[in-house]
């Protein structure tokens, strides 16, 4: 019988998390999705691997078993492909947005011609997952903003800082004004990301920024730039980065920038590496690449 891999670390994430919430929020996936794959899992191996109870999700005889054997053979599958990446060198950089991702690729282009024999993909994900495959192990490091779910597993540098403002429908009343104060936009109904985005989604609702007076309301939920644009259009409001006005475009949107609220952040996540790894193969090669973007960043050659 062959097994989707992905569904070995979602039963993993739940054994260890002891919860449907906790890893479906560690995963960046809907519970009720998590449920789903957890049930066909539990339907092609023929036996219930977990016992639902007020308290979590507890291994049952059977579950316990398969989960002493998982673990290891996770282990072994993430090895087998970071050895064939090492054998292919090639770096796996994952991001969500042209904003966040800047001078990277021009960075990228000056690196493909200093070390020829190394190449680098760049991959997109979009805002269900704000690791941008990090978390999933999708790729060897990301351009990420911060904060995201599950980041102090990971090495994080931080690149820059960047003001937020405001997607607001062209017809809306503050559309005319050249900047506008966060207070106005309080009891406006918001685009937000999934709730399995956790802190980055408080992030983009502002919710660090409001008293607990206002509340966020939601108007619409969406994973997807098309989709933002268009809920905004049709009479939400969302944040965005500054950079958002250059590289996101629609006819019934504007973008205004925002008093009150605190700015964005944006670096360069990668996995902690143990002490023999330090320095060593792709993770130097991973040093020097980094080293170059933030050398661009601060303006040096």
């Amino acid at each position: 019988m062959d097994v989707d891999t992905r569904l070995l670390r979602y039963f993993a994430a739940v054994a260890e998390e002891g919860s449907l919430t906790g890893a479906a929020q560690r995963l960046f996936v809907s519970q009720p999705a998590l449920t789903k794959q957890i049930r066909r899992l539990e339907d092609d191996l023929g036996v219930r691997l977990f016992t639902r109870s007020r308290s979590g999700m507890v291994l049952t005889e059977p579950g316990r078993a398969f989960a002493s054997r998982v673990s290891p053979l996770l282990d072994g599958w993430d090895e087998a492909v970071r050895a064939t990446g090492r054998a292919a060198r090639v770096l796996r950089l994952g991001f969500l947005d042209a904003g966040a991702v800047g001078v990277v690729p021009e960075v990228i282009t000056a690196f493909r011609r200093a070390r020829p024999e190394w190449r680098v993909e760049l991959r997109q994900f979009d805002w269900s997952d704000p690791s941008a495959g990090l978390a999933r192990g999708e790729v060897d490091a990301a351009v990420v903003r911060l904060p995201f779910p599950g980041q102090d597993s990971f090495a994080v540098q931080e690149f820059f800082a960047e003001e937020r403002g405001v997607l607001l429908p062209a017809r809306h009343a503050l559309a005319t004004r050249e900047t506008v104060d966060f207070r106005e936009l309080w009891d406006e109904p918001f685009v937000a990301a999934g709730a399995e985005t956790g802190a980055w989604r408080d992030h983009w609702l502002g919710a660090e920024d409001r008293d607990d007076e206002h509340p966020v309301q939601v108007g619409a939920v969406t994973s997807r730039p098309d989709e933002w644009l268009g809920a905004v259009a049709g009479g939400n409001v969302a944040l965005a980065p500054a950079s958002a006005a250059r590289f996101y475009a629609h006819p019934d949107v504007v973008f205004r920038p925002v008093r009150g609220l605190s700015p964005t952040r944006v670096g360069l996540a990668r996995p902690r590496r143990r002490g023999r790894e330090q320095g060593q193969g792709r993770d130097a090669v991973l040093d020097e690449l980094v080293r170059a973007v933030a050398r661009r960043l601060s303006g040096g050659p």
